[in-house]
């Protein structure tokens, strides 16, 4: 009996193993990625600038730190003691302005040389809607709370979306033609906007997404991920959201991650995350008596297991 309908999935020509190193960017959805290729100690550079959900403002990050386009006085601003920048997530925060300005510029940096260097990137969509300062004439990453009298929201149309995704790419592909761009749609509904408004978004992402992919249909180099209807499809239960009804829950996330693991990771590495899995467990493990003579074995056989993980792989760090 079939109780489900499965998303057919292609295996990837191009993998991501231990050798790799990884940009990922975008919702907050990569992040649930991100934290499980961090665990296996996979090498990777997770949101620089903090969770962005629209393609312009990943353009904009792209095109920064490519330019070396650096921060100014005139583009942070104070709110209740807090320095922000409107090209950041509110997370990228500091007490001073000058302190901010050297925190978003070094990111900067950073993002550059991971771009120039990335083997695999991962960028996840997260809405169409927008909001535009009123002020600067603008499209924000994140409005800071400021009121909402001082920015304008709209919708993104599937031909801005593209033109973006396109500029995008090619800023990327310019600095390193050989990194292979995963994007995926966030499977996160953004109710705020509005029932219908949120399929409306989600449907431009896809759409534009898809233009620009048909696009490419030659290059090897730009792929699509479908965790967005791997939700929908094979998980569309309320058991796999959380409590606000609206994000997956851990079960959705891990099963999606599986479905990820399945296609993009190489199975030569499969057997190294098993070891990597087994010293993550044995360093969360917590005894009942450290000082017994049972312990101390462990301690020195979890010993040994780190340090022969990382004579193999010199950038893994364990805590």
């Amino acid at each position: 009996m079939k109780l489900q309908t499965i998303v057919p999935l292609q295996k990837a020509e191009q993998p991501i193993d231990y050798s790799s190193k990884m940009l990922l960017l975008g919702s907050c959805f990569v992040e649930n990625m991100g934290e499980r290729l961090d665990y296996y100690k996979f090498r990777s550079l997770q949101n620089p600038f903090g969770i962005l959900f629209h393609p312009l403002a990943l353009e904009n990050l792209m095109e920064r730190a490519l330019g070396d386009k650096t921060y100014q006085e005139d583009e942070v601003f104070e709110q209740n003691g807090i320095w922000h920048c409107f090209d950041a997530h509110s997370d990228l925060n500091a007490h001073s302005r000058e302190a901010l300005l050297n925190h978003l510029n070094q990111r900067l940096q950073e993002t550059k040389a991971e771009l120039e260097n990335t083997t695999h990137m991962i960028i996840t969509l997260g809405t169409a809607w927008v909001y535009k300062n009123i002020a600067s004439r603008k499209v924000v990453a994140n409005c800071h709370k400021v009121p909402q009298k001082e920015f304008v929201k709209r919708l993104l149309t599937p031909e801005e979306i593209q033109s973006s995704l396109a500029r995008l790419v090619d800023l990327v592909q310019q600095v390193n033609p050989k990194a292979n761009l995963i994007f995926t749609v966030s499977p996160v509904r953004h109710l705020k906007d509005g029932f219908v408004e949120n399929q409306q978004s989600k449907s431009h992402l896809i759409t534009a997404l898809h233009s620009v992919l048909s696009s490419r249909a030659q290059s090897r180099d730009v792929s699509y991920f479908p965790a967005y209807e791997i939700m929908m499809d094979e998980l569309r239960d309320y058991r796999f959201y959380g409590k606000d009804l609206v994000h997956p829950n851990e079960l959705a996330v891990e099963y999606i991650w599986e479905k990820f693991k399945d296609t993009w990771i190489s199975p030569d590495c499969y057997s190294v995350m098993d070891e990597v899995d087994s010293v993550q467990k044995g360093l969360q493990h917590r005894p009942f008596n450290p000082d017994s003579e049972a312990h101390q074995t462990f301690r020195k056989s979890l010993r040994t297991k780190i340090t022969y993980l990382q004579e193999r792989y010199p950038f893994m760090k364990f805590e």
